[in-house]
């Protein structure tokens, strides 16, 4: 290899030596791909807040547009707007045993070392206790634009839009021969959401800005330009506050004694809302400043400021991270079918209009990634940030069986890595309580969270059978830590954040393996396998997370040098583990320790294949990968949205694009909403990121330390590109691919370090190479 030259680098790759330059990599915004990959848009209003509405988001605040004519629809919400937790009138324990039970936990080992299986009822019995105080998260409530004269239905001139690289809501029509146009965004810069109602004939815009909320826990005041929304949760006294300032030019503004503001007559309108409450994610009492002066210079400023900055900066904000990435399938999506009627006719071909679906839903969960998860925030939940009930399915909360993990899958990979912040953070706040879980229920060290979580700390059990035990999440949680430090390679991001998660994580299962009195492994007893079955000891998806938490714990230590104790204690716990890996007598991957499992089994779950994925437990062309796939054979197709997300990424990891590419096919045509939201049914929006993900996995592997193009691609994309997905190690990659096979490949590595990638383009089909930061290399 030869050293860099006037900015360009030289590789010998393949037959000769290529060199690379900046605009071999790098195009242009104004170049860069079509719109076929990042518009939706509709030939009517929305009528249904799930299936059809748009949604907005800058992580904080998310809204969903509706494009009503007479009365447009912005229904939002504030992701800390939380019932339960201190302070609720049901009282509130972490889901902490609310009463001694010395013994409890050693009995259901105990059972289990004698029985081999206990039904959920049982061990819930034993272990569970019902919930109190958990809460769920809440709707904001409903900003109402009411427009006198705006017509009744929709004409042929309607159209409802989002452009997923501008990050702009639209609803464009004609009436009376006046060109009306709404626009709306969500902006991390400034903290608000934002809209503008302009027409092409002055004086034409009138409306009346008004708030409605499903509580009556809140009062709406009107001044000057400003709409003030303040209240408290009724359950746990939580403060809120929501402002919202109006300017217009031209016409008359009227603040009216209902809590409203008309405008009547203006050019044009623009307003901005910003909203907070006083939670903080501080353990114990979760309560911080009170929201009024926060809100108040949010919306000061962001008024001073001005639409066009305002707009401007969001643009440049949004686009610098949605336009990271771009995929090129070969997708033309006719001009004339809207985004709906495109999925309807959805078949899974080839055909240059499916292709441009799969293309969009891509970039959509990249979209709605961006939109749930910024700094400052919590992270992205069971439904991102949107919300339109006091109720929602699942408390809208955190589920980390699977859920709050899946959210994350796409980060890295898909160049979002920013995104992952709000996570590492609520993964901090939460090991205070689970300490405290960890001491009073298995009187261990380190910290524990169970099935699923709130924003208060909730790291103990309920009373759900199939639904309330599950130890190994904090194991889990840690994992994308790692995976942060694997991309990016920031020694004091692994030494301030990732590393003390995890070795506390790890500590925990150093204390709490037992003995299998079976074969002498360390086992989880009880284990349980999400969400059926019996509860048993040493269940294959239990010994798989906690083998994948002891190596990533193993290699952090010796590259933050801990000491050698500790690391020896996790060498010889490795040894002793169990790990997970069984092959049965149909030829399948066991689920449990013991054949148990049915060919007949169908469940959405399959949950004993994590070593495949999100691990690395598991090696492509493996014993063990093929009793993987013999288990994901016999589980079928079938699933809710998020299994069949799942899917595409366990087919991808076994090298068969074709299957990943089906079960993408089968989530697009049965699992996804007109507005392209997943459904379980109802909504959850880990299905989109976990199709994200998958399409990822397609393209680019890298789990092995080997930066692998083109493993999975399947025969309905035989020619494409992509461009600036990540690998780990410290690397960017631009591909280019005809008759499924790579033509052309440009890394940019963002660390020096040796690199291997494997591609049929390359001589023997592998290159090992020392690559230096901020150097481009090319094969072709």
């Amino acid at each position: 290899m030869k050293s860099a030259v006037g900015g360009a680098a030289v590789l010998a790759a393949g037959g000769g030596a290529q060199t690379a330059t900046a605009s071999a990599v790098e195009r242009r915004p104004e170049e860069r791909d079509t719109s076929d990959e990042s518009l939706l848009w509709y030939a009517t209003p929305a009528a249904d807040w799930e299936r059809e509405a748009l949604p907005i988001g800058n992580g904080a605040l998310g809204a969903m547009i509706f494009g009503t004519l007479p009365s447009e629809r912005l229904q939002f919400n504030e992701k800390t707007l939380w019932t339960g937790g201190p302070g609720s009138r049901e009282g509130y324990d972490h889901g902490n045993w609310r009463e001694a039970r010395p013994g409890a936990l050693d009995a259901v080992r105990g059972q289990l070392d004698e029985k081999g299986a206990l039904t959920p009822d049982a061990v819930a019995a034993g272990l569970g206790q019902s919930r109190r105080g958990y809460g769920a998260h809440q709707t904001f409530g409903d900003l109402h634009l009411d427009m006198p004269g705006a017509p009744d239905a929709p004409d042929a001139t309607y159209r409802r839009a989002l452009d997923l690289r501008k990050g702009l809501a639209t609803v464009t029509y004609t009436h009376q021969k006046v060109r009306h146009e709404r626009e709306f965004f969500a902006s991390h810069p400034d903290g608000v959401l934002v809209g503008r109602l302009t027409a092409d004939r002055p004086a034409s815009v009138s409306c009346t800005l008004r708030h409605t909320s499903p509580r009556a826990d809140f009062t709406a005041k009107a001044a000057g330009d400003r709409i003030a929304v303040r209240g408290e949760l009724a359950d746990n006294g939580l403060k809120f506050e929501a402002q919202l300032r109006v300017v217009q030019q031209g016409g008359t503004r009227t603040a009216n004694a209902d809590g409203s503001i008309t405008v009547s007559g203006a050019d044009h309108v623009w307003f901005v809302l910003a909203a907070g409450t006083d939670y903080a994610d501080t353990y114990p009492d979760y309560r911080g400043d009170d929201p009024h002066a926060h809100v108040t210079h949010t919306v000061d400023k962001a008024v001073t400021r001005g639409h066009g900055t305002l707009r401007a900066r969001h643009l440049r904000d949004h686009g610098d991270l949605f336009g990271r990435v771009g995929l090129d399938i070969g997708q033309a999506a006719p001009t004339d079918v809207p985004t709906d009627q495109l999925l309807k006719g959805y078949t899974a071909s080839a055909s240059p209009a499916d292709r441009a679906l799969e293309a969009l839903f891509f970039q959509y969960g990249r979209y709605l990634l961006i939109a749930s998860s910024r700094p400052g925030s919590l992270p992205a939940n069971l439904q991102g940030v949107w919300n339109n009930s006091t109720s929602p399915p699942w408390s809208a909360d955190y589920h980390t069986n699977i859920n709050l993990q899946m959210n994350y899958w796409l980060a890295e990979a898909a160049n979002l890595a920013e995104t992952t912040a709000p996570y590492d953070r609520f993964v901090e706040a939460l090991r205070a309580p689970g300490r405290r879980t960890a001491k009073e229920m298995f009187g261990s060290r380190g910290w524990v969270v169970h099935n699923e979580t709130n924003p208060y700390g909730f790291t103990g059990v309920h009373d759900w059978p199939t639904a309330f035990w599950f130890p190994e999440a904090a194991a889990w949680l840690t994992a994308q830590l790692y995976e942060h430090y694997r991309f990016g390679g920031s020694t004091a991001y692994l030494r301030t954040t990732a590393y003390p998660a995890m070795k506390e994580a790890a500590e925990f299962w150093l204390d709490n393996l037992r003995t299998d009195p079976r074969d002498g492994t360390l086992v989880v007893t009880p284990s349980y396998s999400p969400e059926h079955g019996d509860f048993t000891a040493g269940g294959s998806m239990a010994q798989q997370i906690v083998h994948d938490l002891l190596t990533n714990t193993l290699e952090a230590a010796r590259v933050l040098g801990d000491t050698a104790a500790f690391r020896a204690e996790l060498e010889r716990t490795l040894g002793k583990l169990d790990p997970g890996l069984r092959v049965g007598s149909w030829g399948q991957l066991q689920e449990w320790k013991a054949d148990l499992d049915s060919e007949a089994d169908d469940h959405r779950h399959v949950s004993h294949l994590y070593a495949l994925h999100p691990g690395r437990q598991i090696q492509p062309g493996s014993k063990w990968a093929d009793a993987a796939k013999v288990s994901l054979t016999a589980r079928g197709d079938g699933g809710t949205g998020w299994s069949k997300a799942w899917k595409v990424n366990f087919w991808a990891r076994l090298r068969d694009g074709d299957h990943a590419h089906k079960m993408l096919g089968e989530q697009l045509k049965t699992s996804t909403l007109p507005n392209l939201w997943d459904t379980h049914p109802p909504f959850q929006i880990d299905g989109n990121f976990g199709a994200t993900s998958g399409i990822v996995e397609m393209l680019l592997q890298s789990q092995f330390d080997v930066i692998e193009v083109l493993p999975a691609l399947p025969a309905s994309w035989p020619e494409g590109s992509v461009r600036g997905l990540r690998a780990r190690g410290g690397a960017r990659l631009d591909i280019e691919w005809s008759g499924r096979k790579a033509t052309r490949i440009v890394l940019t590595a963002s660390r020096t370090r040796e690199l291997t990638v494997r591609s049929s383009l390359l001589k023997g089909g592998e290159k090992t190479f020392k690559a230096r930061a901020g150097q481009r290399y090319v094969f072709d």
